[in-house]
């Protein structure tokens, strides 16, 4: 099943195009959080109705907005990728893989579509293409063996990020990941049976057309099912949450000299079997002076 969100509401890929959710025969789901709030009742329903449309309500190139519009929480996920722990380590001085991930949240609010723009607070704004879950099922202190069961669906991810913010003493990964439009998401939710094995999907970044990251969800250190069983042993993940799992190699920062994002460019990112973003960057209120004391 793949769902999109068109106009603010959901719609179901079919033949030829999307149904849209509120209208089709027997619906009783008419926003997002009505599907969240019964995930498995949705499905149920999701299934026959795609079996029976008749006619798609919108064609295939209809502009969509974020798959999940609105999640009750967002979590972050960093140096997931050996390769990207790599690169990191060799510009500043280590990272240490330990028994726990590097965990943070972004804020809801940063959420936009994939097409929707990026707005660059300062010079220092990085690119980091990632796999992001949905939680479909409450998860609440979940084994790693169960933890698919609760993943509603995969989408493309952006966790865009203002470096200047992030890397101040002490870092600050939140709030240097959740300024106004960094976090684009779309362009489809993707149930995890869609795929032969949705642990092993390639993503890819480019910006301006040249290829810039490369990699496979394969290579995570924690895994999908490992996050999920971390976060929901800390806290009930509840229907609609997301968990964006990790960039591969290759972001702007961590060349030398880095290439961070520049008003004017596209930032396009695919994950295989999930579609592609494109995203354009434009000049931004500038980011506060968080390096000194600052009262709004």
């Amino acid at each position: 099943m793949r769902l999109a969100n068109i106009n603010g509401t959901p719609a179901l890929a079919v033949d030829g195009g999307f149904l849209d959710v509120a209208s089709a025969p027997a619906s009783r789901y008419d926003s997002f959080d009505t599907v969240f709030a019964d995930w498995t009742g949705f499905r149920g329903w999701a299934e026959q109705a795609v079996r029976h449309a008749s006619a798609p309500d919108y064609p295939h190139d209809t502009p969509r907005g974020p798959a999940v519009p609105a999640p009750r929480q967002v979590f972050g996920v960093g140096f997931n990728y050996a390769a990207h722990s790599q690169e990191a380590a060799a510009l500043t001085g280590g990272v240490q893989i330990d028994a726990l991930p590097l965990i943070f949240t972004k804020f809801p609010s940063s959420i936009t579509g994939p097409s929707g723009r990026i707005e660059l607070p300062d010079t220092r704004t990085d690119f980091e293409v990632e796999l992001v879950v949905a939680i479909g099922v409450a998860a609440d202190r979940v084994s790693v063996a169960d933890a698919w069961s609760h993943v509603a669906g995969l989408l493309v991810g952006q966790d865009v990020s203002a470096r200047a913010v992030q890397f101040l003493g002490p870092e600050q990964h939140t709030i240097g990941k959740s300024f106004r439009t960094f976090s684009p998401l779309g362009p489809q939710l993707v149930t995890p049976d869609e795929f032969a094995d949705p642990t092993t999907l390639e993503l890819r970044c480019w910006v301006n057309g040249e290829l810039r990251q490369k990699g496979t969800t394969g290579e995570m250190t924690y895994s999908v099912a490992d996050l999920i069983a971390l976060l929901s042993a800390v806290t009930t993940l509840l229907p609609g949450d997301l968990i964006f799992t990790g960039t591969p190699a290759g972001v702007g920062a961590l060349e030398d000299p880095p290439r961070y994002l520049q008003p004017g460019d596209v930032v396009v990112s695919e994950i295989e079997g999930l579609g592609r973003m494109e995203n354009h960057c434009v000049t931004g209120r500038p980011a506060p002076d968080l390096g000194t004391r600052w009262h709004g």
